[in-house]
């Protein structure tokens, strides 16, 4: 009677499979978070920002100076990124997913560059005495960046982006007066309505 092969020595055997599987599951893994391609970013961190946002037009509406005024907008900003931070990080492990790992190393940097522009150009307008196309200039630049890391994400990423430059285009033109309303507008309500419909739509 001919003898069995032994599995052990068989290269297709059980660990060659287990191998290739393992590989395959490393594979699928990797799709998943490339093809997740950032939708981690946080509905409901997005609601909590522009709420805050709406809170901080208010408080701005009530300096007497441009100094104090950008005081609150750079403190309304801290608040949005620690929020922003996360709820990513709160969303990415809810869906089993590394937080700041492949779609969102590269939307954070692209993201970042149009911010570092708008920071080094508002110090230019302040100093040129402009105060009245910081709004416009902030709404735009942060309407670039997120159109720019929204290459990375769902399609509403860069809708809102492209809905930011359009308000921050719209503000440079309009009244000074009008710039804090525009604030409002774009930093409060526009992400108060992204992110209901991100946490809807695309989990949280």
């Amino acid at each position: 009677m001919p003898s069995l092969p032994d599995p052990s020595l068989d290269p297709h055997g059980p660990p060659a499979l287990q191998a290739r599987a393992i590989d395959e599951l490393r594979y699928i893994r990797r799709t998943m978070e490339e093809a997740a391609s950032f939708t981690t970013v946080s509905g409901t961190a997005q609601v909590a920002i522009g709420l805050t946002a709406l809170l901080a037009a208010w408080i701005a509406s009530r300096q007497t100076s441009d100094l104090a005024w950008n005081a609150v907008w750079m403190t309304e900003a801290v608040i949005a990124v620690s929020l922003s931070a996360w709820g990513m990080v709160r969303k990415s492990r809810a869906m089993g997913l590394p937080a700041f790992a492949g779609p969102a190393r590269r939307f954070a940097v692209t993201f970042a560059l149009p911010l570092l522009a708008g920071a080094l150009l508002t110090v230019a307008l302040e100093r040129a005495g402009r105060h009245e196309a910081v709004p416009g200039t902030w709404l735009l630049l942060f309407g670039t960046a997120v159109a720019c890391g929204g290459a990375f994400s769902v399609r509403i990423v860069p809708l809102l982006g492209f809905a930011f430059m359009a308000l921050g285009a719209v503000s440079l033109f309009s009244p000074p007066t009008w710039g804090n309303a525009y604030m409002a507008a774009g930093f409060g309500g526009l992400l108060i309505a992204f992110g209901l419909v991100v946490a809807r739509k695309y989990g949280g």
